[in-house]
């Protein structure tokens, strides 16, 4: 149980980097008046702990998912 915790902070904290450098590339001139002040920061921070939170989420359903499988044999 608490190995499993282990990875899945590990593995959450690594898909809200990943969505968080993966959210620099995205324009958010286009959407925000200051994309470089506080608030657009803000907001990109967020939207990388909700895009990263989730895909972490559907890996380890996704990993239990398959542990499950083993009882099929």
């Amino acid at each position: 149980m608490a190995i499993a915790g282990v990875i899945n902070i590990l593995l959450s904290l690594a898909f809200i980097a990943l969505s968080f450098w993966a959210l620099q590339a995205f324009r958010f001139d286009l959407f925000v008046s200051n994309p470089k002040g506080p608030r657009a920061i803000l907001l990109q921070i967020f939207l990388s702990i909700f895009i990263g939170h989730g895909i972490a989420s559907f890996f380890t359903e996704y990993f239990g998912w398959t542990q499950l499988l083993r009882q099929f044999f």
